[in-house]
């Protein structure tokens, strides 16, 4: 992973609404986490399943995590 704005496609893997944190699986099996503020629709929920796009950027601490969160179709 390089740390480009590439977009990458997956699905909603988890996401816990009380804490605001999910995530998100691609079909390639990576795993990529995400806090609700991450979901570009502005409304901070996402249900599991859901089909999205997303951007892959450095997080804290170190680790790679979804941002730019949008649905699919």
């Amino acid at each position: 992973m390089t740390g480009s704005t590439t977009r990458r496609r997956g699905s909603v893997r988890s996401f816990d609404e009380r804490r605001g944190v999910g995530e998100v699986a691609t079909d390639d099996g990576a795993i990529f986490s995400f806090h609700c503020t991450a979901i570009a629709d502005g409304t901070r929920r996402i249900s599991p399943g859901t089909a999205v796009e997303f951007a892959v950027v450095a997080g804290l601490p170190g680790r790679w995590e979804a941002a730019e969160i949008e649905a699919c179709g």
